[in-house]
């Protein structure tokens, strides 16, 4: 009873699989492929929504012109379940999903916004982020490395350029109008410097002059506040009749008695001793 269904087929020993003739099938050729919708969408013609995982008998064939990462990119027909309106959507191997094309809208997903800050780049396991990674750096370095050789030849040729041959590029008359034209602005230059320089310090000295008092008159304030009569201070300060020579402490010394005040004493010293006895 086993071997009433043969699964394999007898290939004499003198087979060439070169010598079968092949077809030539045209590029786009469609293949009909059984499939279940990847989302649920509804259908622009007659609203008919279109659930997720519902059966369809779909043709199937290679978009031309779009790959990513060299992966081929497919699309599906379909025919809607109550108008029969072509339904067409494709593969996105970029996010290893499905998008709607023509004849029908995906409906709203709200877990698809949903997008986890660190869930690719934290999956060290994601072969296709990984692929995709060493493309963008590669592409980077090709990029700063372009640059680089940019900036070396323009950094040579400046290096080669000489001032003297640049102004040798020039006639005898451009040559005298712009040595005079810098030999002018430099002098204006060095005219507004001194200028500036000349007004600040001739203001800054008015400022000090202004500022600081003067010590003669300090000097004279002072004795002047000495000579008041109710005070009777033991030195008195005098000035000299050069003004730059320097101040001297003379003391005035304490006046003697005179007669008539010592016989005054003498006399009352006697009245004192006589009314006592």
């Amino acid at each position: 009873m086993s071997e009433r269904k043969v699964l394999n087929k007898y290939f004499p020993p003198n087979f060439d699989p070169s010598q079968i003739p092949r077809q030539k099938k045209p590029k786009d050729l469609q293949h009909k492929v059984r499939l279940m919708s990847p989302f649920s969408m509804r259908c622009e013609s007659c609203g008919e929504y279109i659930y997720k995982g519902k059966k369809f008998n779909a043709r199937k064939e290679t978009v031309e012109g779009e790959m990513y990462l060299n992966i081929k990119i497919y699309r599906f027909y379909i025919r809607c379940p109550r108008c029969s309106a072509e339904i067409t959507f494709k593969t996105d191997p970029k996010n290893t999903d499905y998008v709607a094309e023509n004849g029908a809208n995906r409906n709203f997903e709200p877990w698809r916004g949903e997008e986890e800050p660190s869930g690719s780049e934290s999956d060290p396991d994601d072969p296709m982020k990984a692929l995709e990674d060493r493309t963008l750096d590669s592409k980077r370095e090709m990029d700063i490395m372009d640059a680089l050789d940019e900036i070396r030849t323009r950094n040579a040729r400046s290096e080669r350029v000489d001032v003297e041959d640049v102004l040798d590029r020039f006639s005898t008359e451009d040559k005298v109008i712009i040595s005079s034209r810098m030999k002018r602005e430099q002098e204006e230059d060095e005219k507004q410097a001194k200028s500036i320089f000349e007004s600040a310090d001739g203001e800054q000295v008015r400022k000090l002059k202004e500022a600081e008092p003067d010590a003669i008159h300090l000097v004279n304030q002072s004795s002047a506040a000495m000579e008041i009569p109710s005070f009777k201070p033991s030195a008195i300060i005098k000035k000299r009749k050069t003004p730059s020579s320097p101040l001297v402490i003379v003391k005035k010394k304490k006046p003697e008695p005179s007669k008539n005040a010592l016989s005054l004493l003498a006399s009352y010293d006697d009245d004192s001793s006589s009314s006592s006895d």
